[in-house]
């Protein structure tokens, strides 16, 4: 290195952390590339790019091999000339690496299967990822996606009481569509046989996967459930290379199960979610998982099935279909037979693409790429490959097991003007479903009960500085048969709490005195009152993150004044059958 030279600082930040991520596994792929080009008609950037040599694994290969034999291979320092090895210096050059790194390639592996020396440019190309995105350089929704799990829990930042609100109105949705209260979602139910673990692209876009699973699990009688919290098993650190992120990710979901001591973690459709959480979490996060099973949920619905536990008429899915192996699924995992299975037993009219399996071209949008708007063009022009594969089968529908695949695919049919759609196996299988009705449990009917008497026996104190507002919320709760507590400050509030222990407390925030961010830590931390329920009931929603970022268990409800009394009932209602459900 010349003494002229100045490396920044993020440059040698990432030369110090590359010598610490060298393990037999990348130091073995960065040396044993013979350029032999066996990998290049793999690769679907190649194929769509012809004549751009940048686009080939092994160039792209280079740009970080060459940092390795600069530094770590006695042959770039002794030789760099000869074996072309170069160091970093400059931001500049973190972000051509940046570009290459994640701009360039899909981790999608099929260079790897293809390569005679057993070089996995995925592997060490995600190491590379994680160099840049220790010292900040990635593409924005990179940035944006990697904080949402970390600080919400989900990558789409998806709001605790915003995925039990869904989950609770899909629940409804199904018991109308099953004309039976026993079909429903429960939810933090313990000693499970089952829990059920969803991507958020569900909860947030595609909220009828939710909706199919669970009336498959209530078609077969199982014994289920869905978290409040920490159920995302999707896990961006497989994509960003940060094994710090995909440790914390997959460490939540494990610890949960725990929690709820389910017996099987039953993971949704998606390919980076099931590799992962069932192959790649484990080792991430430190543990040895011993206390439940993992397996897809395509398993699941398959051993059903042939158990004999739902009955399917394949009839219902007459359209052809074809099927998308998931890179991670397929290549990574090895989730070849088992989608195929479960279609053939639910559709009439499946055909294959060419080629398959572990040889299938990636769908475009994995590795992360979906998230990266900068790099669409490029993308979607790579996609070409895809398009013209789907097409040759003559298939109305594309099926695949990944939410991510389901979002590639969408682009690029809609991109090249495809006409096919996009749908999922727990789709197919839920539409094929023969629901025989199940045996009545006799209910006594009680004698018809006055709707004021609702909330008969319930105790709730009523904590708000407006004797106006205090006086409308203790009268709404009255007339339903409450007893109604009062308090118009935070001492006054804590007082009665303590002494005639409530069911339910309604906290204003904003009072004189103590506020109700105080009044509702000290109720969660002092033992005698830890375990009243609360919802706040507040005129300032920007406060609202100040609530649910306190070191102490969330409120079980929340409202943003002005309320009306249906919007009070309904709160109200929610939260008392919480109660009785713990």
């Amino acid at each position: 290195m010349k003494s002229s030279n100045k490396r920044s600082h993020k440059a040698q930040k990432v030369l110090e952390r590359f010598e610490k991520k060298l393990n037999r596994q990348i130091v073995g792929s960065l040396v044993a590339c013979v350029h032999c080009g066996n990998c290049t008609s793999a690769c679907h950037y190649v194929l769509a790019n012809p004549g751009d040599p940048t686009y080939a694994p092994a160039y792209k290969a280079d740009r970080i091999r060459r940092i390795f034999k600069r530094h770590f291979d006695w042959t770039g320092r002794v030789f760099p000339w000869w074996v072309h090895a170069k160091s970093i210096y400059t931001d500049q050059d973190l972000d051509d690496l940046k570009d290459i790194a994640f701009g360039k390639c899909t981790n999608c592996r099929r260079c790897s299967i293809n390569c005679p020396m057993g070089v996995d440019f995925a592997t060490f190309n995600r190491m590379a990822r994680g160099l840049l995105v220790s010292v900040g350089v990635m593409p924005e929704g990179v940035a944006v996606v990697s904080k949402d799990q970390w600080e919400i829990g989900n990558q789409m930042g998806v709001l605790k009481e915003d995925h039990v609100e869904t989950l609770e109105w899909l629940a409804e949705e199904l018991e109308m569509e099953m004309n039976d209260p026993r079909a429903t979602i429960p939810i933090d139910r313990p000693d499970c046989e089952v829990v059920y673990s969803i991507n958020p692209r569900e909860v947030k876009y595609d909220p009828r996967t939710i909706s199919d699973a669970a009336k498959i699990f209530y078609a077969t009688g199982e014994s289920w459930t869905m978290p409040s919290e920490d159920w995302d098993m999707t896990n961006f650190g497989l994509f960003s290379g940060d094994d710090e992120l995909g440790g914390a990710v997959a460490r939540r979901l494990y610890e949960k199960v725990s929690e709820l001591r389910g017996k099987k973690l039953v993971i949704s459709e998606c390919g980076h979610g099931y590799r992962s959480t069932r192959c790649e979490g484990p080792n991430w996060a430190g543990m040895d998982i011993t206390d439940f099973e993992m397996e897809s949920s395509v398993i699941t619905m398959t051993r059903y099935i042939k158990e004999g536990r739902i009955k399917v008429d394949k009839s219902r899915n007459a359209q052809p279909v074809t099927f998308h192996d998931s890179c991670n699924n397929a290549r990574s995992c090895g989730l070849f037979e088992e989608p195929r299975e479960l279609l053939n037993l639910v559709c009439e009219d499946f055909r294959e693409q060419y080629p398959n399996r572990a040889e299938n071209y990636c769908c475009t949008g994995g590795g992360g790429a979906m998230s990266m708007s900068e790099y669409t063009p490029q993308r979607l022009k790579s996609a070409k490959i895809k398009a013209d594969q789907l097409k040759a089968t003559g298939a109305e529908t594309v099926v695949t097991s990944c939410h991510n695949c389901v979002d590639g695919l969408s682009d690029l049919i809609k991109h090249y003007k495809l006409g096919m759609q996009v749908t999922q196996l727990v789709n197919l299988v839920a539409n094929a479903l023969v629901i025989e009705p199940r045996p009545e449990v006799p209910v006594e009917v009680a004698p018809p009960v006055a709707e004021p008497a609702e909330l008969a026996g319930s105790k709730i104190l009523v904590v708000d500085d407006e004797p106006d507002f205090l006086l409308f919320v203790s009268t709404v709760l009255e007339d339903n048969g409450a007893t109604v507590l009062q308090a118009s400050n935070g001492d006054e509030a804590l007082k009665l709490a303590k002494a005639e222990k409530p069911d339910l407390i309604t906290l204003d925030i904003s009072m004189p005195g103590k506020s109700g961010i105080e009044v509702f830590e000290e109720l969660r931390n002092t033992p005698e009152t830890a375990s009243i329920a609360v919802c706040i009931i507040t005129g300032k929603p920007e406060m609202r993150q100040l609530i649910y970022n306190r070191p102490v268990p969330p409120p079980e409800g929340y409202l943003n004044k002005p309320v009306d009394e249906e919007a009070i009932m309904l709160n109200i209602r929610k939260t008392l059958k919480l109660i009785s459900k713990e």
